[in-house]
């Protein structure tokens, strides 16, 4: 039986899919751009090839499945990018852009900014700040070499240079990248273990997810070890669960950082919290 586009999106709503999510998984089943929403909508009489119908069938039952729309497709728009993911990495979120929005602050008054992302996943971050900073020296870090391939990969199709290093947040930091960073971003894993909405996410990477008993393990690690790789005048901004500002702002006080500040995501929650250097922070010999 042939259906038309308007009958193959009502068949995906009726089974419990948002229909911006049914659109888009309509269009990439016909070969076309996600962009093409306005196309679809002109031509939602159209007749959708039968024998395109079994693959709009099996990525709509992904989707009820719970499987993120950007690895169904491919990709995901953040900061004005186009990205490629896939289950290598987490599926970059909207409300990160409130990180990459910060940085882009601290960094206005810096020339040639020498930056470190923390956990890059799929370059989300650095890639944002590289394409908004051109002037900035940007690196990315990964305990994933499939993550970091994932994050190559994009910055090798955006054109934007990025230095990636494979490793654990600042262990064993080599001797062949730079000391210390004007700027420190991280969205560390921040999830509780015995957290309930792991059973929703469990198609993205658990090691990109969860970080101990009360999530603030990757956190603590990062505070601690930042400043020792912070110019004295740097800045370590975080992002962290919509419940963990003030356990946050608590670790970077403890550890001497100053100026704290804090940020709001899309639904009003604080979302990141940041700091900057302690004070007694050395000037590092440059290379």
């Amino acid at each position: 039986m042939s259906r038309s586009l308007r009958e193959a999106l009502a068949w995906a709503q009726g089974m419990g899919l948002q229909r911006l999510d049914a659109q888009m998984l309509l269009l990439h089943a016909l070969g076309r751009s996600p962009q093409d929403r306005a196309w679809l909508l002109a031509h939602d009489q159209d007749p959708i090839d039968p024998t395109l119908w079994p693959r709009f069938e099996a990525l709509c039952l992904r989707r009820h499945d719970g499987e993120p729309v950007a690895y169904l497709i491919g990709e995901r728009d953040f900061f004005g990018l186009r990205l490629h993911v896939d289950a290598r990495v987490l599926d970059p979120r909207p409300d990160t852009e409130t990180l990459v929005e910060w940085a882009l602050d601290v960094l206005t008054p810096r020339p040639a900014p020498r930056v470190l992302d923390l956990g890059t996943g799929s370059g989300a971050i650095a890639l944002a700040l590289r394409h908004r900073r051109r002037d900035a020296d940007v690196w990315a870090v990964d305990a994933s070499a499939d993550a970091l391939a994932v994050a190559q990969a994009n910055a090798q199709r955006l054109g934007l240079p990025l230095h990636c290093l494979q490793g654990h947040w600042l262990r064993h930091w080599p001797a062949t990248a730079p000391e210390r960073f004007d700027l420190i971003v991280s969205n560390p894993p921040y999830i509780r273990a015995d957290d309930p909405h792991l059973t929703a996410l469990r198609h993205e990477p658990a090691q990109a997810l969860v970080a101990g008993p009360d999530g603030l393990v990757d956190l603590r690690e990062i505070i601690a070890t930042a400043p020792a790789h912070l110019q004295p005048d740097g800045w370590l901004l975080l992002e962290h669960g919509w419940d963990q500002a003030e356990a946050v702002a608590a670790l970077l006080r403890a550890a001497g950082y100053r100026h704290i500040g804090q940020r709001q995501d899309l639904g009003g929650h604080i979302r990141c919290t940041g700091g900057q250097a302690p004070l007694g922070t050395p000037t590092p010999q440059r290379r």
